[in-house]
């Protein structure tokens, strides 16, 4: 019997966000920016001693690991396998990290703070994905538990979109267009790497306030505060670099 192999597709964050080129790009966003952000956050927050805490598609863990050495008990998540080979030789104690999508949550009414930071939201075509993972994240919040959401600001973003761009990074040359389709923000990403060209794309949903107010209302999350910058001052839509929004588990 001739058996036939069916190759699957990889969805675009699960080959982008896997590849060594995605860390090269984003290297400017480093333990410093993420410790301030994250510092000015617990002042906001004032999480009580022993709180659970979550790192929802965590990356490389640069926030999770922060978290942990202010002396909170964190589990960090990410699809991207590398990503989380890379976090686990920094696990500790009270610092894990896992391989896991985000669609899908960790543990169930486990966490008193849940952290989705560096807009790590809003890759799926079908809305009914973006709404699962609202839904499992609030489901591994406690009652009362917070969810911390860090989004771009799309309105700022679409009206100032950067159609193209080129950077040279380590001797390789990334160029970078971007464009607005279909309520999707892309930027396809052509990497030369010393005569070899790589291919990449990222695709965000434009996903507004009035957006996450209808997912956190479904997955029974009250928005509590909503700030603009990683300052935390106020979220004004035309001029705001981010839309950081704090909800609470009802």
């Amino acid at each position: 019997m001739n058996k036939k192999l069916i190759k699957i597709e990889k969805k675009w964050f699960e080959q982008w966000f896997d590849s060594p080129y995605y860390h090269l790009l984003y290297k400017n966003r480093d333990e410093v920016e993420a410790e301030k952000f994250i510092k000015n956050l617990i002042a906001f927050l004032q999480p009580p001693s022993g709180s659970i805490m979550l790192d929802v598609a965590c990356g490389k863990g640069r926030h999770s690991i922060y978290l942990n050495k202010l002396g909170y008990n964190v589990d960090g998540f990410d699809l991207a396998e590398n990503s989380i080979i890379v976090a686990k030789k920094q696990e500790a104690k009270n610092l894990k990290f896992y391989v896991n999508d985000i669609r899908k949550p960790l543990k169930i009414n486990h966490y008193n703070y849940a952290f989705n930071l560096f807009t790590s939201f809003g890759y799926f075509e079908d809305e009914t994905d973006n709404l699962l993972a609202i839904y499992a994240i609030s489901e591994s919040l406690k009652t009362d538990g917070i969810l911390v959401l860090d989004f771009m600001n799309v309105t700022k973003v679409v009206n100032n979109l950067q159609e193209k761009e080129t950077k040279i990074i380590n001797d390789n040359t990334f160029l970078i267009k971007r464009s607005f389709f279909n309520n999707f923000i892309i930027k396809d990403i052509v990497i030369n790497d010393k005569g070899i060209t790589h291919h990449f794309q990222e695709k965000v949903k434009a996903i507004t306030l009035a957006d996450f107010r209808t997912y956190f209302n479904a997955a029974n999350l009250k928005i509590e505060a909503i700030f603009g910058n990683y300052n935390l001052t106020s979220f004004d839509e035309k001029i705001s670099d981010r839309l950081i929004v704090i909800a609470k588990k009802q």
